[in-house]
């Protein structure tokens, strides 16, 4: 794998943001938009996914980077979560729900590969041993 040098070129940081940009529209398209608190912790879920993945890579080495993506990964799994609570109070249609889905687990999918390959590297230099 070629040298990263920023987090601009991870995938997973370009597929997170593309969520953030799908969760707005669906703020400006649907209902959702109207119900603040839903609005305001699905923003600040999806802005989770993109912010830990930057920050992590950002940090001193592997393990850090590592926490930063299970961060990441677990905000996916938290967004998904309201995307259910969006779907049941009929503010969103099933295929809005359904399109968001798939690319939250694709998401998260990565960001767990990401994190295998994380362990067996020394990507950002101090490698991680889960035997330390």
């Amino acid at each position: 794998m070629a040298k990263i040098e920023k987090f601009e070129d991870l995938e997973i940081w370009n597929k997170s943001r593309e969520i953030c940009i799908d969760i707005e529209i669906l703020f400006e398209t649907t209902n959702l938009g109207k119900r603040f608190s839903m609005k305001d912790q699905m923003d600040r879920s999806s802005g989770s996914i993109m912010d830990n993945i930057a920050e992590g890579f950002e940090r001193n080495g592997n393990r850090e980077f590592i926490n930063f993506l299970s961060f990441s990964k677990g905000s996916c799994g938290e967004l998904k979560s309201q995307l259910y609570r969006a779907l049941d109070k009929k503010l969103i249609s099933q295929d809005e729900f359904d399109n968001l889905s798939v690319k939250i687990e694709l998401v998260k999918n990565k960001i767990g590969a990401f994190m295998k390959y994380l362990n067996s590297t020394e990507i950002k230099g101090l490698k991680f041993n889960n035997k330390q």
